[in-house]
């Protein structure tokens, strides 16, 4: 049924011989495909360094002689029409790896939701790693063919803009995203109107128009509440991500959840899939289940119908993580639907009770685990952990039997890995390496990979990071409103060559950024050991009402401007995707010191690692599953400590005595007469060669179609009764 299309603008006046810029401009398939980014870069490179690049608003902006000059220019042109060729086959092609692997699954549809989603830094529909996890999911479900379909928010406030103040405070600037001059297409109906949905709250109705974003073969559709026919309130509702405020809290989600699937249906999209990325859109479960009930099933058969076909997928083992309402909100706002399911409000509250000390909530993630039939956690130690903490659901059960898998996340190569490594990957493992990720043989490989051209590389994308760094600090210095401590902090006098320590994380407590900072006078030591020297960078964000989370900034930021730090200790400010890759590409340690075991994955350090970049870490999440001991290097123990200040201890002791003693002599020590780190590199092809097959999208969505997406699909329905 097309009772809708999708109005992709034509307001670009492109030479006809390179024309097709317009069409590449609003398909995010250019964000992973290096050739595609780069026939932007070579129209105007300082343009597309000014406008973010975002290839929309660049199009708009470039001057005409210069695209008259590059349709001309015969080099142009065959990156041009290689890129295109490129292009049309991905989109066109019917035999992808899953219609040659399931080709009796072809056509049957998976939705997947989530409250944010990390794509591309011109759309700030993010705040961290869930969403850049979703956006990895999604342009891999694209590489991999899957008949995928996207529901997520059009935030046009995004999350935070970061300032920090010469204090060390944590300031939001005002941002708002262009909407008009995005990769972002409106949805009309036949008669050019916007394409709208709504949910009925007991005292109002609340609207939302449609847009969609193409991440290659797959849409993704953004609910937009900002429109004149909603309350000056309401239309704030999709303005940034998560508010502190329960009421507009519950609303964002009912939204999400109900809104998203009537935005699916009104799409003509029939998803035998339901896939939750964090319980924040566990409410599609009910609004599913009220649709069957309409046709006239009872309830109960209408939940177990959808509980066999969606998924649910938990992201944190910490209790504040995970969103629960007081049973008033759920009364205000769900006293005229518990109706529609023939359901009284006992019986509603019980699909989500949770049971504190306390009192009682309407549980998030426990609606979307009874709801579901299929649940995971994101890494082996997070599988466990989430059993344990959701055991009181399944009584009956025993720890081990609760039924929560675990699929590791990974990251999507495409996305994050270097183009010079690429380059090497492909001269050195295989022409075709990208569609062999998976397979461990294929790394084996890596040895091959000369020591002095993997060094050459590994220098130019520290070189490439500070070059980076510096020119923020100069331009920083040039707006004429910091003070010039500032500048310092923000890496004007970074070092190319010295070993360089990267953190850049959420600033949430657990994460424990300060760790490093435990003993200021033995890192002072450390920084500034003659022929040794150490520079560590600090990059993160946290929320604007988490007022712990900015005393933790502040906190670092003030142990930055140490003038005996030397400006080897520095905090990069609006920490985002763009300043992500130059991180995770650019720097020789990845150091993680979350507390164990909150950390349910992390992908950041898998980013790295790909990158020839060595991981330092706590063994929790993803890495616990990595480390080798030949790898990259464990702070602490594979324990657990009933004690917080002991397991701090125990950690502080690790993470210095393994810097001192093995990373930094191991970087320094054994060159060989042509200045090569033989050792070094070692323990980074170790690291590429373990970690790439691992820890990869590929395999993650492999993971999810062979133990979720298949035994989902292939669930026996049988009819229900009908009342």
């Amino acid at each position: 049924m097309e009772n809708y299309r999708t109005e992709i603008p034509n307001h670009f006046n492109l030479p006809k011989r390179i024309n097709r810029l317009g069409e590449l401009a609003y398909n995010l398939w250019w964000t992973w495909n290096p050739d595609a980014q780069r026939l932007f870069v070579r129209i105007d490179r300082d343009l597309w360094e000014q406008v973010y690049h975002n290839p929309v608003l660049f199009l708009k902006e470039v001057e005409r002689a210069r695209l008259n000059s590059v349709s001309q220019d015969l080099y142009f042109q065959k990156t041009y029409d290689r890129v295109f060729r490129n292009f049309d086959e991905y989109l066109g092609a019917t035999d992808t790896w899953y219609s040659r692997r399931h080709p009796e699954l072809q056509g049957r549809q998976m939705a997947y939701f989530s409250m944010e989603f990390g794509l591309h830094e011109t759309l700030p529909l993010y705040a961290g790693g869930l969403g850049v996890l979703s956006g990895d999911h999604l342009k891999e479900a694209s590489d991999l063919g899957l008949p995928m379909v996207a529901i997520g928010f059009l935030y046009t406030k995004g999350y935070l803009k970061q300032k920090i103040t010469e204090d060390g405070w944590q300031e939001n600037l005002d941002f708002t995203l262009d909407v008009a001059n995005a990769p972002i297409a409106p949805l009309v109906d036949q008669d050019g109107n916007p394409l709208k949905i709504s949910v009925s709250l007991p005292d109002r109705d609340i609207y939302a128009r449609l847009w969609e974003v193409r991440a290659g073969r797959v849409a993704l559709y953004l609910i937009d509440s900002d429109i004149p026919e909603n309350s000056n309130e309401d239309r704030g509702l999709t303005i940034r991500l998560y508010s502190g405020d329960p009421e507009k809290r519950i609303i964002q989600e009912i939204l999400l959840g109900i809104g998203g699937v009537r935005a699916l249906r009104l799409l003509g999209f029939d998803p035998e899939i339901w896939h939750m990325n964090e319980g924040h859109s566990a409410f599609l479960v009910l609004e599913c289940a009220r649709q069957y009930v309409e046709a006239g099933m009872n309830f109960d058969d209408a939940l177990e119908l959808v509980r066999r076909k969606s998924i649910f997928t938990t992201h944190t083992p910490v209790p504040a993580g995970n969103d629960e309402f007081q049973p008033w909100v759920v009364d205000k706002y769900f006293s005229n639907y518990w109706e529609q399911i023939g359901l009284d409000r006992d019986r509603f509250n019980e699909l989500a009770r949770n049971t504190q000390t306390w009192g009682e909530t309407f549980s998030m993630p426990v609606l979307a685990f009874r709801g579901s039939k299929y649940a995971n956690g994101v890494s082996e130690l997070h599988g466990a952990v989430a059993r344990r903490m959701w055991a009181p659901l399944w009584p009956e059960l025993k720890e081990d039997e609760v039924p929560i898998t675990h699929v590791t996340n990974g990251v999507h190569i495409g996305t994050w890995l270097a183009r010079r490594m690429a380059e090497l990957f492909q001269n050195y493992l295989d022409e075709d390496w990208q569609q062999k990720i998976e397979e461990p043989e294929l790394w084996e490989r890596v040895d091959l990979i000369p020591d002095e051209e993997l060094w050459d590389v590994r220098r130019h994308l520290k070189r490439k990071l500070v070059a980076y760094v510096r020119e923020r600090a100069r331009q920083q210095w040039a707006q004429g409103e910091s003070h010039p401590v500032q500048v310092i902090s923000s890496g004007a006098l970074l070092d190319p060559y010295a070993m360089t320590i990267g953190f850049a994380r959420r600033f949430a407590l657990y994460k424990r950024a300060d760790l490093v900072l435990s003993d200021m006078d033995r890192l002072m030591r450390l920084l500034n050991k003659p022929n040794m020297p150490v520079q560590i960078i600090f990059a993160g964000k946290t929320h604007p009402d988490n007022e712990p989370g900015k005393l933790l900034i502040q906190e670092v930021y003030r142990a930055v401007k140490q003038a005996g730090g030397g400006g080897r200790l520095v905090f990069l400010e609006d920490y985002d995707m763009n300043l992500a890759r130059y991180l995770v590409q650019g720097v020789d340690i990845w150091l993680n010191t979350p507390r164990r075991p909150n950390e349910a994955s992390g992908t950041s350090g898998q980013k790295a690692a790909l990158n020839g970049v060595l991981n330092f870490s706590v063994l929790d999440g993803w890495w616990r599953e990595g480390y080798n001991g030949r790898n990259g290097w464990a702070i602490g123990g594979d324990i657990d400590y009933d004690d917080p200040h002991q397991q701090d201890e125990a950690d502080i002791r690790s993470l210095y005595e393994t810097l001192e003693g093995e990373i930094i002599p191991l970087y320094y020590s054994k060159r060989s007469s042509d200045g090569l780190p033989g050792d070094w590199l070692a323990w980074v092809k170790e690291a590429i060669r373990t970690l790439g097959p691992q820890f990869s999208t590929r395999r993650m969505l492999m993971d999810y179609i062979q133990d979720l997406y298949i035994p989902a699909l292939n669930e026996e329905i049988r009819e229900p009764v009908r009342d």
